[in-house]
């Protein structure tokens, strides 16, 4: 198998799986006990807390453990809208993850009004417009994306952030794409509270955490037991917490790998650019995670295509969502203003620092096998069956 799907999850380090075991088996103590049993469970859980910190630039009592991405978005906004609510719009992006495009639409329809903020057609966020939709000083929160986790273009966070702030609005960030894959320090933006997901940089799943500025505001959407320094009830999953932690501390050890995963990616994306007739990258090249690539198949179904790399053994995703059975066509690539078909033909490959050049290699000659089979006659004035080139 080669997988390539790594925005949609990665494989736990080793090293995170061994930290693990020992909060799985003997060392099972809850981190509320007054014993040392359970006391050397919550040192485990701080130490935890002081890895992740370490990698996002907070302090450790800014880090509050959650089961993942979707709970950290969503107590995030839920908790900015209940400080101020005398304030009712929400401005967002038009390419976020479901996990906040969804509490954004749900709040729309319950008196709040949902601003979306466009981009171009490169992934880029239009600022102008992020400005204007500001200065009315009715948006009780910003959230945007930090790194979008289908075409893995970045969002000029430090701008929309300075804005939001200038404003006196709560910004969220979701970071979820964005944390581990490269150098970033919430200490030094304005930023109040960030998601981010163990699973997504090869810790394990439904372990996550958000970032909250220890200056601002916060109300716990979760009450009950006191955990989390009164800010998410519920007794703490210490394995889960220590695999975070251990994920977040090789990351921080490991994020000088980021240019070869790039090139290695660059490499990707020129060899199929040349293989296969057509091919274009979805997103701003220069502006990207290093690890993601997003292309279009000109004249190819992305399901076809999925369903032939999946029989070669290559592991990728369509850039679109599945429901009920059946493919749509990605919002976010429609967001960026292409059609319809474009976004059915566009597939999502993501290296991870497990990725080899052999099997990159591999994958490129699968892609322009299944190419080959998929490529069907456009409806052009001058009518032409588009097919993949042959290597030399």
């Amino acid at each position: 198998m080669i997988y390539l799907d790594n925005n949609a999850t990665t494989r736990v380090d080793p090293e995170v799986r061994d930290a693990m075991l020992p909060w799985l088996e003997d060392q099972y103590g809850n981190p509320s006990g007054g014993y040392r049993f359970g006391k050397e469970a919550r040192k485990a859980v701080e130490r935890a807390r002081e890895q992740v910190a370490y990698l996002i630039g907070a302090h450790p009592g800014e880090i509050v453990f959650t089961s993942g991405g979707t709970e950290s978005n969503n107590t995030a906004i839920r908790s900015a809208l209940a400080l101020q609510p005398e304030r009712k719009a929400i401005l967002t992006s038009t390419v976020e993850h479901s996990a906040v495009e969804e509490v954004v639409e749900f709040f729309g329809q319950t008196g709040y009004e949902a601003r979306f903020n466009p981009v171009d057609s490169s992934g880029a966020l239009d600022l102008e417009a992020w400005k204007n939709a500001l200065s009315d000083d009715q948006v009780a929160l910003a959230s945007l994306i930090w790194a979008n986790n289908e075409t893995g273009v970045l969002s000029p966070i430090a701008e929309a952030a300075a804005l939001a702030t200038e404003r006196n609005t709560y910004f969220h960030t979701d970071a979820v794409q964005a944390v581990g894959k490269f150098p970033l320090n919430v200490s030094e933006l304005p930023i109040q509270a960030l998601s981010l997901s163990a699973h997504k940089f090869h810790g394990p799943k439904g372990i996550g955490a958000l970032y909250l500025d220890r200056h601002a505001r916060f109300r716990p959407q979760s009450l009950g037991g006191g955990q989390e320094n009164e800010r998410r009830s519920g007794t703490e999953n210490v394995p889960g917490i220590v695999g975070l932690g251990m994920a977040a501390e090789l990351a921080a050890s490991k994020l000088e790998d980021r240019g070869q995963i790039a090139a290695l990616r660059d490499r990707f994306e020129s060899e199929v650019i040349e293989t296969v007739d057509g091919v274009e990258i979805n997103g701003e090249p220069e502006n990207r995670i290093p690890n993601t690539s997003n292309l279009f198949f000109p004249g190819v179904d992305g399901e076809g295509l999925l369903i032939l790399l999946d029989e070669a053994g290559v592991c990728c995703s369509p850039g679109s969502a599945c429901s009920t059975g059946s493919v749509q066509p990605s919002r976010i690539v429609k967001a960026m203003g292409h059609s319809s078909a474009r976004a059915r033909s566009s597939v999502r490959f993501s290296l991870s620092r497990f990725t080899t050049p052999e099997e990159i290699d591999d994958t490129i000659r699968a892609i322009a096998k299944a190419v080959s089979k998929l490529r069907v006659v456009l409806p052009t004035s001058g009518s032409r069956v588009i097919s993949s080139r042959k290597r030399s």
